[in-house]
């Protein structure tokens, strides 16, 4: 389960080994790992002071988190390795050792000369990424490799659907997981049910509706090439001989070919779609590109575009609208998430 000290503290209190079990599996699994690494640093350290880490007084515990600051570590840093610390330490008179006053303070202090700044303007252009996926190398989708059919599929899913890496990398191909509906208009999705949210209860199905054709001048219609649904299909139809389990994104790339990528190669692969996007219309891709702006983009797009900040609350997994405006601070006041973002494009076009 991992923390193997927080288990020993808690198994000292005379509590059952399922009972233990329970506890920790309050926190999902890449938590306790990130925790575990934390505080195996924080040992360390103590082990080269000579202190005994989980019992250790409070001063020791302080004069750790002096040393990461003065190492400019960020306040998030921080805050981390005060969780791991609080959740191994045997704590002070019946609480946590970050519940003890003087660590308390200590936060205070360190959040005003680490003040947390957040960029409200995303690095790169939605409309530009938009058109960048309908053009060569990601178009026509019948005849792009596998690498190039994948970094337009993956950035497509996000955007329809505002969820976090983790939530689409928990996507199935199981029958029971992704429906099309016939005609393939729409597509119902679901994690695997094994997968443990990083938000409790968020772990919810999840539809996406195809968009209809366009229009063109002749009255005809033609495919509309941002429509996830039909790229999703043509995913998974193209990656039925290669793929050797039932998560829904596998490698394309040897040794690794139809194995089941990692959360952090499906940010890559997100991060380089939209470079890739740039540079296919002979634009300079924008440096500091983060995963998490697509996820920001896209529920700050469809705010724009008139969907209910509760619409983006359930479709994103946001605990509260409260949580979402704290975060992107907004003033907040389409039906669809996947129509107000990736219609984006369409709607520009439409009114030049």
């Amino acid at each position: 389960m991992g923390l193997t000290h927080e288990w020993y503290n808690l198994n000292t209190v005379g509590l059952p080994q399922k009972v233990i079990n329970t506890i920790q599996s309050a926190r999902a699994s890449s938590t306790r790992s990130l925790y575990d690494c934390k505080w195996r640093v924080f040992e360390e350290w103590c082990l080269q002071e000579g202190h005994i880490s989980f019992q250790c007084p409070v001063g020791v515990i302080l004069s750790f988190r002096q040393d990461l600051i003065d190492k400019h570590r960020a306040f998030s840093t921080i805050k981390v390795y005060l969780a791991a610390i609080a959740a191994c330490h045997v704590g002070f008179e019946g609480k946590t050792a970050s519940q003890h006053p003087l660590v308390c303070r200590f936060m205070k202090g360190a959040r005003r000369l680490l003040p947390v700044s957040r960029s409200l303007v995303p690095f790169w252009d939605l409309a530009v990424v938009l058109n960048g996926l309908n053009m060569t190398p990601f178009e026509p989708l019948e005849g792009a490799d596998m690498k190039h059919l994948s970094h337009k599929t993956v950035p497509l899913l996000a955007l329809a659907s505002a969820k976090r890496v983790s939530d689409i990398h928990a996507l199935s191909v199981h029958p029971s997981c992704t429906q099309f509906t016939p005609g393939q208009t729409r597509v119902l999705l679901k994690p695997n049910p094994a997968f443990t949210p990083k938000v409790v209860g968020s772990c919810t199905p999840f539809g996406i509706e195809a968009f209809p054709p366009p229009l063109v001048s002749s009255g005809e219609q033609q495919q509309d090439l941002l429509c996830p649904v039909r790229a999703l299909h043509t995913y998974m139809d193209r990656s039925k001989e290669l793929r050797l389990n039932d998560q829904l994104f596998v490698s394309w790339a040897n040794p690794y070919k139809g194995k089941p990528v990692t959360k952090q190669r499906l940010s890559h692969w997100i991060v380089e779609a939209i470079a890739l996007a740039y540079t296919s219309q002979n634009l300079q891709a924008p440096s500091g590109l983060r995963v998490h702006s697509t996820r920001g983009l896209a529920t700050s797009w469809a705010l724009f575009k008139g969907v209910s900040i509760q619409d983006i609350c359930a479709a994103a997994s946001w605990s509260s609208p409260l949580t979402f405006v704290r975060f992107y601070r907004l003033d907040v006041s389409a039906p669809s998430v996947a129509r107000a973002v990736l219609g984006t494009l369409l709607s520009q076009s439409s009114t030049c």
